[in-house]
């Protein structure tokens, strides 16, 4: 049975979300699937992708084929990058710690990047949002540094 790796359409018209199934090839594209190893929201800034790495990986290895579109999610993940460590480690190239500090690097530095993005997605829309308001320069910048100071003792007091 050749699986596929692919986006299963949900959600309502001109609202799609999307989960990430491995599923037979021959079934439809909304139809049966084995297991749901993820799902996808492209209406956020940036576009949410929850995915069990592990489990993705599991599957490549059993040689599941995954679409573009979920390769690409796959390669941002770093669920190829860890399948190419695997081969090298099981070629003898490189150990296996040596293997799990080059991935825990990469996933550190993609989580970095996902949160450097959504911050400033939201300083956008804050901006936005003032600007609808009719608010000028300085008033935004007022009111920015006013809200930095509310985030921080938000998180001490947690």
């Amino acid at each position: 049975m050749p699986v596929k790796l692919r986006l299963q359409r949900k959600g309502r018209k001109k609202k799609p979300y999307y989960h990430i199934v491995a599923a037979d090839s021959r079934a439809p594209r909304d139809g049966r699937y084995i297991e749901q190893i993820g799902s996808y929201n492209p209406l956020t800034v940036p576009a949410t992708i929850k995915l069990d790495r592990d489990r993705a990986l599991e599957w490549l290895e059993k040689g599941a084929q995954p679409t573009h579109t979920v390769n690409a999610m796959l390669k941002m993940q770093g669920v190829l990058y860890r399948k190419h460590l695997n081969r090298g480690v099981a070629k003898g190239a490189i150990t296996q710690e040596e293997a799990d500090k080059k991935y825990n690097k990469f996933i550190s530095a993609k989580d970095e990047k996902i949160r450097k993005r959504t911050e400033q997605a939201r300083q956008e829309k804050i901006e936005e949002d003032l600007k609808k308001a009719g608010l000028d320069a300085g008033t935004l910048a007022a009111i920015a540094a006013s809200q930095k100071p509310q985030e921080e003792k938000s998180e001490e007091e947690e």
